[in-house]
């Protein structure tokens, strides 16, 4: 079980609940399909991915962001048992959609990025730190079923 103190407890809450899960959510995902291409592969369905310009304007691409944004959001609740809370988020993403597990980290780092440009200053190295230990928290909850 991971230990949290109350200062990253508070700076995740304070991250979530400042964030703007429309503009954070997709430029993330389209980061992360831009910065590494060969995630593309996992979003067929969402039609053109052929330059950055196409991915930052994809309408599947800001909904998807989102998405992962309120999984997140759901971790950020449950703190103290992410594992649980990702239990079937795992099964789908390893067993149905064979997602190579490394992108989770891909996709983590890019949203890292963006969340420091949207919160500027306030990003400061221990709200960094706090925001990257839980998102190593959610990525090895997520990765779970691959082991």
């Amino acid at each position: 079980m991971v230990e949290w103190t109350e200062f990253e407890r508070a700076t995740i809450q304070d991250i979530f609940t400042n964030m703007n899960y429309d503009v954070v959510g997709q430029q993330s995902l389209a980061r992360c399909l831009i910065v590494y291409p060969w995630t593309q592969r996992y979003f067929g369905k969402f039609g053109n991915l052929y330059n950055a310009a196409a991915i930052m304007g994809n309408p599947m691409v800001a909904a998807h962001g989102k998405v992962v944004l309120r999984g997140l959001e759901k971790a950020a609740k449950n703190m103290d048992n992410i594992k649980a809370t990702y239990a079937d988020l795992s099964v789908l993403h390893s067993e149905k959609l064979h997602v190579d597990p490394d992108n989770f980290r891909l996709l983590g780092d890019c949203l890292t990025v963006v969340v420091a440009a949207q919160l500027g200053a306030a990003f400061t190295p221990e709200a960094q730190a706090a925001f990257q230990k839980f998102l190593a928290v959610a990525i090895s909850s997520l990765r779970r079923q691959y082991h």
